[in-house]
């Protein structure tokens, strides 16, 4: 074998055997009062049935979702709608006015998939409750529950997360 042959046979060996992972991204974009969130399947495997939780609970602003006219949220409000990927939902999420985590029961997330939905947050903590600006998103809680595996991110800058698991066995 040539130098060259055994050089590439090396690097081709080296690509076919570096581990997939099924990493998952989750996006905020405000636009208030519709603002709207994309899950996707940014790894190189799909992703069986799980959940991914949002959990606003240590957000910097104090984030809800404002999804009533009455309740707690202000001004303007905006309902949970599937506006990408539906049917790779099992179920509608339930939400209140006021809550500060959501859950989206999926079926599965091929690789560059992605589910995205609108809906209202708004903070309690700023001066302008009804924008968020990336930097009050930091703190969320991001999660994907995997039949007995959990992995979770934390917003700490912008306004998305990427959730890194160690393989593709989920």
């Amino acid at each position: 074998m040539t130098k060259r042959a055994a050089v590439i046979a090396t690097i081709g060996g080296l690509v076919l055997s570096s581990p997939s992972y099924a990493d998952l991204k989750l996006q905020f974009f405000e636009g208030a009062p519709i603002d709207r969130f994309v899950v996707t399947n940014i790894g190189s495997c799909d992703i069986e049935a799980a959940q991914v939780e949002i959990d606003f609970a240590a957000s910097k602003a104090g984030l809800i979702f404002d999804v009533t006219g009455s309740g707690a949220g202000v001004e303007v409000f905006q309902p949970f709608e599937v506006t990408q990927g539906a049917l790779l939902l099992a179920d509608q999420p339930s939400i209140s006015d006021g809550d500060q985590r959501v859950t989206l029961n999926m079926t599965g997330l091929a690789t560059t998939q992605s589910i995205a939905f609108t809906i209202d947050v708004d903070d309690t903590a700023g001066t302008r409750e009804i924008t968020i600006a990336d930097s009050e998103m930091n703190g969320t809680t991001v999660s994907l529950r995997v039949a007995d595996k959990i992995y979770s991110a934390v917003i700490e800058t912008g306004a998305q997360v990427t959730l890194e698991t160690p393989d593709c066995a989920l």
